[in-house]
């Protein structure tokens, strides 16, 4: 092993009486990709943040290079050689590509920024990872030069380009070009830069840290997808309840041995296996057809089952959950939830008990800006006060019976969702539901961007639902999740959904192989 690039030892940090950090070791190596992994509250967000000069450790030491560091705020850290990349993505939409990559730094003379200057300085950042992440740099009206080292191929990024008119995948690459162009980065951390990202763009991504690995520079990358990560990691660090509790070289340790390190079970207890006993139907799909997606749907969904939906992004599950829940037009076909057939509204539907969760739960699942209990009791505040009025006193009642069940970790229901974690905001929005008392749950990637530990807690809700006689309609992408929790599983193509299977009957292969029109 070279010498550390980045050397931590026994680093701890309190938020009062709260030990986030206690004693935190590790070390990585120049050109080394090093994964952080562990359940949401182990750790992982405080100590990036001391990383990146966002706060102060209350003990210990960090090296960089030999020299100490312990950066007063981020500016210094990034003159320093550390940047990170946050999974919530901080472009300004309204600015071009080259703009949000020299934001702060233009080259301008007398007041003025240079734009030939803006582009070349912009164009040499996105080139560290043109070649092998795909990307071609170039300016309206100016010719690129020969030599310049770009390839031409399918993804193409135009240094004029809107940031908000991108895609989440270019965007992601855009924020790491501005991550290294802001200084000569050493470090470069990753918080879950794949969480939205379609399965070509991880390719992408991947290729891209692959050759900033090779030009020496160092990779903290946080990430929730094992698989992912015994991928494109080197080694790992396992952080739980605020200690270095294991590591290792990530391709050598396996999978389960991971798992238990972070949450303290065996993978094999991940996915509860009940035995559900289906009941009458209570929504049915009738060639349901919308504006572009879905093409075609036809299901039949019981009490008592959870039945999965799998395929590529962009296949329109998310559209097909959608169309049911009346926030997007229904063109042809009919859905019936029980009784009651024909269109409705969201509000009618949550009437007539059917709930969804979105798979974007910061800008559509919660209100960030209100507390627990406002989220909690939202969608149905009746019975929390006389007439019109809720009794903050009865709102904070019945929040704390789905924080205990659920086992939400905040203070109290007045804490704000926006300072949680991802795996406690995705509960909140699971708690609305179970406040609302829906027998429908339309469930949207419920375990995207969650730790394992939390992902066991929710597949847990998920198998007493059934059993207590809800209806689950599930979408995710993990395919151990769709076959290792549905009942049933029917697979969506081009906007097409499939007939529905039993799960036990299905391997990954063969979802996949029907993903991809190959079945």
């Amino acid at each position: 092993m070279p010498d550390p690039r980045l050397q931590i030892e026994h680093v701890s940090k309190r938020f009062g009486p709260t030990v986030a950090l206690d004693g935190v070791h590790l070390s990585v190596a120049p050109g080394e990709v090093h994964a952080i992994v562990g359940e949401n509250g182990a750790g992982k967000s405080t100590l990036m943040k001391i990383l990146s000069g966002a706060i102060t450790p209350d003990s210990g030491t960090v090296r960089l290079d030999g020299a100490a560091y312990q950066p007063r705020d981020p500016l210094e850290a990034r003159r320093r050689g550390v940047a990170m990349v946050y999974q919530e993505l901080s472009l300004a939409p309204h600015l071009t590509v080259a703009g949000n990559i020299l934001l702060g730094m233009e080259p301008s003379r007398g007041g003025i920024v240079r734009r030939g200057d803006l582009h070349a300085a912009a164009g040499a950042a996105l080139a560290q990872l043109a070649v092998t992440a795909g990307v071609i740099t170039r300016s309206r009206g100016a010719q690129t030069p020969p030599d310049a080292g770009y390839e031409t191929v399918s993804r193409r990024i135009d240094l004029d380009a809107r940031a908000g008119s991108l895609p989440v995948a270019v965007q992601q690459l855009v924020e790491i070009a501005r991550a290294l162009a802001q200084s000569d980065t050493r470090v470069l951390i990753l918080d879950e830069p794949t969480s939205s990202l379609a399965e070509d763009d991880v390719r992408r991504l991947f290729a891209a840290i692959r050759t900033l690995k090779s030009r020496g520079l160092s990779v903290l990358y946080i990430s929730h997808v094992l698989e992912e990560v015994q991928e494109i990691a080197d080694r790992f660090t396992v952080l739980r309840d605020g200690r270095t509790v294991g590591g290792g070289e990530a391709r050598a340790v396996p999978r389960s041995d991971i798992v238990r390190m972070m949450a303290g079970r065996r993978m094999d207890q991940l996915f509860p296996r009940s035995a559900h006993t289906a009941g009458d139907p209570i929504l049915e799909l009738d060639g349901v057809g919308g504006m572009v997606k879905p093409a075609f749907a036809s299901l039949s969904l019981r009490r008592g089952e959870v039945v999965g939906i799998g395929g590529l992004m962009g296949a329109g599950r998310t559209e097909l959950l959608r169309v049911i829940f009346g926030l997007d037009p229904v063109r042809r076909g009919s859905i019936r939830v029980a009784a009651w057939s024909g269109r409705a509204t969201p509000r009618r539907r949550l009437a007539q008990g059917v709930g969804l969760l979105s798979e974007d739960r910061k800008a559509e699942g919660l209100a960030l800006s209100l507390s627990v209990a406002d989220n909690t009791t939202l969608s149905r505040l009746t019975g929390l006060g006389p007439g019109f009025l809720v009794w903050p006193s009865r709102q904070q009642a019945a929040a704390a019976r789905w924080v205990e069940r659920l086992r939400i970790r905040c203070r109290s229901g007045r804490q704000r969702v926006s300072e949680l974690s991802g795996g406690n905001q995705q509960k909140v929005a699971l708690a609305r539901l179970l406040h609302h008392d829906v027998d429908v749950f339309l469930l949207d990637e419920p375990t995207r961007g969650i730790d394992v530990g939390s992902k066991a807690e929710i597949y847990t809700l998920i198998d007493e639902l059934a059993l207590a006689g809800k209806a689950i309609l599930i979408v995710t992408s993990y395919l151990p999740e769709l076959l290792g929790i549905c009942d049933r599983v029917a697979v969506m193509h081009r906007g097409r959904l499939g007939a529905p299977r039993d799960a036990a009957e299905l391997t990954e292969h063969a979802v996949l192989m029907e993903a991809m029109g190959q079945a």
